[in-house]
């Protein structure tokens, strides 16, 4: 017999999120081989800065060739068992790497990095340290559709939504907080903690300040945890900068107490280095007790020592890193307003943003029915007919239908320019059927009035056209 796990449904495989994928994996577009494909608008994958990563590669050969700068081989050291802590130079270079994105502004203690195979990893393994079985953990919607798989699906932890809404810009409420701690209690679910994306995953928003506090002051009040996954802080291109929770602790003093034992760091380098396949994620924490035990579960996900010591030598050079996130910043907010600009010319408004790899996007108004069933029906049609993968908000627990995030980091200019073509297209299509269907709507009303006019109308008009005719 098979374990549960492998037999259950509860991976969230079957979200409409991971359904987009399937279908662009059937039909993948390529300007070549297949012009009519779907385009891959689900994936947050930034593929805009690689050309200065290969660029670094090629003025820095022996990193690859694993020698050192007397070009001696480092090939053994490197294959031979590694220490589960990781590679110092690699958490040094790390921990450097973090302060910079935040503008130096805080520190961090390479003694508290926990390294992990990605920021899935990390985030799960957290889950594995805070929470029992059965605990909750409190999520601001929207929220990544992969939080269902990863938070939940071996830990046996729930979520509890934090409902947002449009109306403020799907901002964090105290309100909205306590309404969901009321709403776990009701479910009998002891809740653990609050878990946030910064820069947030779909908004492509960096938290305010002001939700910043209110966080650390929900969970000081509660004593609770609180997880704040910052994989997207080096793709802030615009005003508000960034503001790490790290920067709150210290500018309140609260650095050295137990209210910062309980925050949590999530980071990897997929987003802002754009390298996923590297499964580079790290857990940072001020709790000696969750590192010792992160550190215990990280042996079964542990990061090659072959990486390690590439990125160590990438990121070790300040140079470097200095021009790369200046430089990747800038084509973010190119691509950005590419984007924007590309759905504001078929009437279609994006939620203002200054970072991440996509944008949310509404589209209440082309919706046939303020549903969620009407969502999925438009969502069926931008992937079969305008064929564009896109993430419709009910996969990421979005309380109001109609939005969706598009991604703009993974595709060529061209590509995207077609994108934006096809949606032109689309909507002005949907808009012609509704003049028509209006139209239709109207003759048909008339006619309906026109059949219940009594005779003598009728014959009155043709004796006045008549008189008229008679006239001239």
């Amino acid at each position: 017999m098979l374990s549960e796990k492998v037999t259950c449904n509860s991976h969230g495989q079957d979200s409409s999120y991971f359904l987009g994928w399937e279908e662009y994996e059937k039909n993948p577009y390529d300007e070549f081989k297949n012009p009519n494909g779907i385009i891959q608008m689900g994936l947050a994958e930034n593929q805009l800065s690689f050309d200065l990563l290969q660029s670094w590669l090629e003025k820095n050969p022996q990193a690859m060739a694993f020698k050192n700068y007397n070009n001696q081989s480092i090939f053994k050291d490197l294959a031979l068992f590694q220490d589960y802590h990781g590679l110092p130079a690699f958490k040094n270079a790390l921990v450097k790497f973090m302060s910079e994105i935040r503008g130096g502004s805080v520190s961090f203690n390479p003694n508290n990095l926990v390294l992990t195979a990605g920021a899935t990893s990390a985030n799960e393994t957290l889950m594995f340290c805070l929470n029992n079985p059965g605990d909750a953990f409190l999520l601001p919607t929207p929220y990544y559709p992969g939080f269902d798989r990863d938070l939940k699906w071996r830990t046996g932890a729930e979520i509890v939504p934090i409902q947002c809404s449009s109306l403020n810009g799907f901002r964090i409420t105290k309100s909205a907080l306590e309404d969901a701690y009321k709403q776990a209690e009701k479910q009998n679910l002891k809740v653990k903690g609050v878990l946030v994306t910064n820069p947030s995953n779909p908004l492509g928003t960096s938290l305010s300040l002001h939700e910043l506090d209110l966080l650390v002051n929900f969970i000081s009040s509660r004593n609770i945890h609180l997880v704040s996954d910052e994989i997207y802080s080096g793709t802030v291109f615009s005003s508000p900068s960034f503001i790490s929770i790290m920067e709150v602790l210290k500018n309140k003093n609260l650095m050295n107490t137990e209210i910062a034992k309980r925050v949590h760091i999530v980071y990897s380098l997929s987003k802002d280095l754009g390298l996923p396949g590297f499964r580079i994620g790290a857990i940072y924490s001020n709790d000696e007790r969750v590192v010792s035990a992160a550190t215990k579960m990280s042996s079964f996900g542990l990061v090659s020592s072959q990486t390690q010591h590439l990125l160590s030598e990438i990121l070790s050079d300040q140079n470097f890193t200095k021009t790369y996130l200046s430089e990747n910043r800038r084509r973010l907010k190119e691509r950005h307003e590419m984007l924007v600009n590309g759905l504001k010319k078929s009437g279609i408004w994006c939620l203002p943003s200054n970072s991440g790899l996509f944008c949310w996007v509404d589209m209440r108004h082309l919706l046939s029915s303020n549903t969620f069933e009407g969502e999925m029906e438009l969502w069926k049609m931008i992937v079969y007919q305008v064929r564009l993968n896109i993430s419709p908000g009910s996969s990421c627990h979005c309380s109001e239908p109609g939005w969706f995030r598009v991604c703009f980091a993974n595709m060529s200019e061209q590509t995207l320019d077609l994108a934006m073509q096809r949606v032109k297209s689309f909507v002005d299509s949907m808009a012609k059927q509704d003049n028509q269907s209006r139209h239709q709507k109207l003759m048909n009303r008339n006619s309906r009035r026109t059949k219940s006019l009594p005779k003598w109308v009728f014959e009155l008009s043709f004796h006045q056209q008549e008189i008229v005719a008679n006239e001239r």
